[in-house]
């Protein structure tokens, strides 16, 4: 990132609007190897994000979840390969 966008980020006042981003949760269990393969494949960064879990023994526990952050589309491709990849995990 360059010294002049840090100090002035685009906003309204240049043209420029900020494109929003989305979060696909991963699933606990997703092989780390899965994981670093679709940052490797795609335009996203893994992230944490904090998430209250309503199941099980979990009444309302907080927990940091991962997920993969990006363009709405990308993070769309994202989820098809990762449901189709732990498909065959699980076949195996």
């Amino acid at each position: 990132m360059q010294k002049d966008q840090i100090t002035n980020p685009p906003g309204p006042e240049t043209g420029e609007t900020e494109e929003q981003l989305f979060d696909l949760l991963i699933p606990p269990g997703v092989p780390r190897k899965l994981i670093m393969d679709i940052t490797q494949k795609f335009d996203v960064e893994v992230v944490t994000r904090k998430e209250r879990l309503y199941f099980a023994n979990m009444e309302g526990d907080e927990r940091e979840l991962l997920a993969f952050r990006g363009k709405q589309e990308v993070v769309e491709e994202v989820q098809e390969y990762l449901f189709a990849e732990l498909k065959k995990y699980i076949e195996e």
